[in-house]
């Protein structure tokens, strides 16, 4: 049934991105910039950061890991690609030997690093822009502090909502800090949602399976909804008419 409301919706919002503009949006409607401007810089890069900020986004996700030696770092994947083809475990290196070489950079032309999580809390606050902080895999308490204390530091909770697909993360940084705001990143209604919704977090699904009826359930509970990755008019123009709160996009800033 989700498909095919989708399939329906989808259209309605094809003819809306050929004929006309975007759906009608409710000014809380907030654009985040997924992984930054990716679809213009490397993702997860100071330049990406830089870039949604520079585009107009209301904030930018990014995704976090810990290396060998206790650093947070801004990466997706589990490893990184250097220039030169040399591949490294995050978790089995140090910072040092992990910033010492470029990435392989396949959307500009000059070097890029991987980037800090503590400098894309910088450059968030520089700009009052919101992150969107997703924990890849399983963090201890300890680095769950370090994290959040270090936003608490930097910039305000308050605008440093944490995402998971693991919804422990949640419970766990919501226990060491009671009023951040929490996020279960996920990719359809399930169990695991539907506990979210029990313990009143918010959620951040893909918009293939969203649906009004989800929308509505968390919206009447007076909980956030946001929906990645729009990367299309018509994409947009549907999760626009859902009414959601946050559309994560690679390309569109509003």
């Amino acid at each position: 049934m989700q498909k095919i409301a989708f399939f329906f919706m989808s259209l309605i919002a094809l003819f809306q991105a050929v004929f006309g503009a975007f759906a009608p949006a409710k000014e809380h409607v907030k654009f985040i910039a997924h992984r930054g401007y990716s679809s213009r810089y490397y993702e997860n890069t100071e330049d990406a950061f830089i870039g949604a900020a520079k585009h107009g986004s209301a904030g930018a996700e990014t995704d976090v890991r810990v290396t060998l030696d206790g650093v947070l770092v801004c990466s997706h994947n589990s490893d990184v690609v250097f220039e030169d083809g040399t591949v490294m475990e995050i978790s089995e290196h140090t910072y040092r030997e992990l910033s010492a070489r470029p990435l392989k950079n396949t959307k500009t032309t000059n070097d890029v690093y991987l980037c800090t999580f503590e400098r894309y809390l910088e450059i968030m606050a520089e700009n009052d822009m919101i992150c969107f902080i997703e924990f890849k895999g399983k963090f201890s308490d300890a680095n769950i502090r370090r994290a959040f204390n270090m936003a608490a530091r930097i910039y305000d909770l308050s605008k440093c909502p944490l995402q998971s697909y693991n919804i422990n993360n949640l419970i766990r940084a919501k226990r060491l800090f009671p009023d951040l705001p929490v996020m279960l990143t996920c990719d359809e209604m399930d169990e695991t949602v539907q506990k979210a919704f029990d313990l009143g977090f918010a959620i951040d699904m893909d918009l293939h399976g969203l649906t009004q009826e989800i929308v509505d359930q968390f919206h009447d509970a007076g909980l956030e909804v946001g929906a990645w990755t729009a990367n299309t008019r018509a994409d947009v123009s549907y999760c626009l008419s859902l009414g959601v709160d946050y559309i994560e996009s690679d390309v569109y800033a509003k």
